[in-house]
């Protein structure tokens, strides 16, 4: 049971009477334990939902919803439960790479299958009982977005640090039969699962996969203690394209590497429409890419308008992303900054985990005559005007005596702001 925090106005809901503060027991006989539950039985014309008053009294509620729109109901936590943490012990894992002294929050890992249906966040389905895959069959939870790595039973509980991660490809098979779309990514870690290996896990991968994404380990200057890895290297990023091409020839099953391997390779990131549907843009799956087209598709919509010749934006980025924006915005007067990333240490090169710190002492006295600097969303932290070194927005801005506006990566918004100096 969950407490409902607040009832929309004129929603199903509130029509019905229900009321804040009582606790939601049951919709339609059936028991509620979170949101999936909420969601799957909520979707009727006609249910009936049960709670429990603060007094403890049971009452019934008939609400009728011909237009199946939203029930009205918020509730205490986004999951109506709590979090779903991770039971592994990954010899990669990101989350044990941080330095210390961070916020909390930045040290939970996650690994739930309700956020991966909800927020496409990947998970490994190690801490799923067979009763919890049943359920996800049932409430047609698709679709969901797996962590393979590997194929091989030993090599993946290796990779993971636990003996609960074998069985994967059975366990894929039956979520497909039972009708859950699914995407994969394979977290490519040099001497584990490269070479042979990744391509008996693509060969061994049910066909009904949506997607494939092969993303390269990230690892930061704080491993004290971890195991030791290195990162992939610009002849194994080259390898690990050409077996990912090769399996998408051969196979017919949309296999893609992120762009960080073509920017380590320095080979050309493929046409957008390569890409289909961009079913792994959170990977950082053709991301550059569709940046480029919606930036381009924008500028032939305003017939070519350039921004004034006076250089008064400025962009602060990651060093991967630096070079493909300068080639992108060559007729533009701005200037681009690759941030290097001294907080989390220099072989992180993506522009969502340059801190507000790195921001500030890199780019302080730099920005004398420009009137705002752009930097990616994905810098803060999601809904929040926040970087991952708790610097705000605002104290970024105040640093560097320029206003700082974060831009979504869309590319329409990116023409917007470099092309209207008061937008």
């Amino acid at each position: 049971m969950t407490t409902i925090q607040s009832v929309t106005p004129s929603s199903p809901a509130e029509r019905a009477g229900l009321q804040a503060g009582e606790k939601l027991v049951a919709i339609g006989g059936n028991q509620i334990r979170d949101v999936l539950d909420y969601m799957y039985y909520s979707l009727s014309e006609k249910c009936v939902l049960q709670t429990l008053t603060p007094e403890g009294k049971t009452k019934l509620y008939n609400v009728k919803n011909p237009e199946l729109e939203p029930l009205g109901l918020t509730f205490e936590t986004y999951l109506m439960d709590s979090e779903r943490g991770c039971a592994n012990n990954c010899v990669f894992c990101f989350v044990d790479q941080n330095p210390k002294g961070m916020r909390s929050s930045l040290y939970f890992k996650d690994d739930d299958s309700r956020l991966s249906f909800l927020q496409g966040n990947y998970v490994t389905l190690t801490n799923l009982s067979r009763h919890d895959i049943d359920r996800i069959i049932e409430l047609k939870i698709s679709p969901l977005y797996i962590s393979v790595h590997s194929t091989n039973d030993a090599l993946r509980c290796r990779l993971l640090g636990t003996n609960r991660a074998d069985g994967i490809v059975p366990l894929l098979k039956k979520l497909l039969a039972g009708g859950i779309e699914l995407h994969c990514q394979i977290v490519v870690v040099p001497a584990y699962n490269n070479g042979a290996t990744l391509t008996q896990t693509l060969n061994e991968l049910p066909k009904g996969v949506s997607s494939i994404a092969i993303v390269p380990v990230g690892l930061t200057a704080h491993r004290e203690g971890l195991p030791k890895l290195r990162p992939i290297t610009t002849h194994e990023a080259e390898d690990i394209i050409r077996l990912a091409e090769e399996y998408r020839a051969e196979r017919k099953t949309p296999c893609w590497c992120a762009d960080e391997f073509y920017i380590k390779a320095d080979l050309k990131l493929p046409g957008y429409k390569y890409y289909k549907n961009f079913p792994q843009l959170e990977n950082g799956v053709g991301l550059l890419r569709k940046l480029e087209h919606v930036y381009r598709t924008e500028k032939r919509l305003n017939n070519y308008a350039v921004a004034p010749k006076t250089n008064t934006v400025a962009i602060a980025t990651g060093v991967a992303a630096a070079p493909f924006l300068r080639t992108l915005l060559k007729d533009m007067s701005v200037t681009i900054y690759p941030v290097e990333n001294n907080f989390f240490g220099t072989t992180v090169t993506v522009a969502g985990l340059v801190t507000g710190g790195d921001l500030i002492e890199q780019l302080k006295g730099k920005l004398e005559g420009k009137q705002k600097l752009l930097i990616p969303s994905s810098m803060l932290r999601s809904g929040e005007d926040v970087f991952l070194d708790d610097v705000t927005l605002t104290q970024a801005a105040e640093a560097l005596g320029i206003r700082v506006i974060p831009v979504n990566p869309d590319g329409g918004e990116l023409y917007r702001q470099l092309t209207n100096n008061s937008y």
